[in-house]
């Protein structure tokens, strides 16, 4: 079997369990993991924050009137899915919602239900063929050839390329090939005006040839939390060069989380700890100890 098939699969015995409980004249229920709860959480040095094989769970049942639409919501999705796998085609969670405003009501519901979806099948989100906008922006010796046969080199000087929206942290369904680079380390920064300042002054040439990452962009988006591609991206570099990984953030509590989301991963994508989580990487700076000496 393809793992399309073992998706495919994996939704039917959904589905297949909603019409038995329906056949008996029992309200149909989901049975998903409490991702947010720290007691499905544990810590391990090798891969950060992950979940823990036997986890507690809730169900989302469809005759109670706090989770009857959720329910449904669910249901609508798993059928959108299930198309998708089958015809072969993607569409990102924005392009979930604004299928149907009106029914998913915001774009939070969406991202909650694909994640719990993800979490209930044990398939990684981009194996449902979901795509996230990708946030994130890398420059420096690299380049690659992305599923549709586009070249990236973003080797040239200052160029500075999107991060693309479908990398994949298994080989088994790798969309990313021909991936070079002579790179010596990564460099990971959080403010968008440091990273073009580096970049201005031919930091990845100057120093060693190396890999610059950033998702804060000031003009595009007003967060510089990481999202799914660029920490997807982050770790296929680190798996594929096996080179240190250094982040460069402010001295304060976003500074620090960030970074951290990079090396521990987070509580809500805790069950992808295994494709997300660099823990090698290392805090550059700048340090609280730094501004003592300024």
């Amino acid at each position: 079997l393809s793992f399309s098939s073992e998706v495919l699969e994996a939704i039917e015995n959904v589905i297949q369990d909603v019409f038995e409980s329906l056949s008996k004249q029992q309200a149909p229920v989901l049975t998903v993991t409490r991702r947010s709860d720290w007691r499905n959480i544990e810590f391990k040095d090798s891969v950060g924050l992950q979940m823990v094989p036997y986890c507690t769970t809730k169900q989302i049942r469809s005759d109670c009137p706090r989770s009857a639409t959720k329910f449904a919501l669910m249901l609508k999705i798993l059928s959108m899915i299930y198309k998708m796998v089958q015809s072969d085609t993607y569409a990102t969670k924005r392009d979930i919602y604004y299928s149907d405003t009106q029914l998913f009501g915001s774009q939070s519901v969406v991202d909650n239900i694909i994640n719990d979806i993800s979490c209930m099948l044990k398939i990684p989100r981009r194996s449902l063929h979901i795509l996230s906008t990708t946030k994130g922006f890398v420059a420096g010796n690299l380049s690659y050839t992305e599923e549709d046969g586009t070249k990236v080199n973003c080797t040239c000087g200052a160029t500075v390329f999107t991060v693309p929206s479908n990398v994949q942290g298994i080989k088994s369904s790798l969309n990313i090939k021909d991936l070079n680079s002579h790179a010596k380390f990564i460099l990971i920064v959080e403010k968008d005006a440091t990273f073009q300042r580096l970049l201005d002054d031919d930091f990845c040439i100057k120093l060693s040839p190396c890999i610059m990452i950033t998702v804060c962009n000031l003009h595009l988006i007003s967060s510089c939390i990481p999202d799914l591609n660029t920490r997807l991206l982050v770790r296929k570099l680190w798996d594929t060069f096996q080179i240190p990984v250094f982040t460069l953030m402010d001295a304060d509590p976003h500074g620090i989380e960030i970074m951290c989301i990079y090396k521990y991963g987070s509580v809500s994508m805790s069950f992808e700890a295994h494709h997300l989580t660099v823990p090698s990487v290392k805090w550059l700076g700048l340090l609280p100890s730094d501004l003592k000496r300024l």
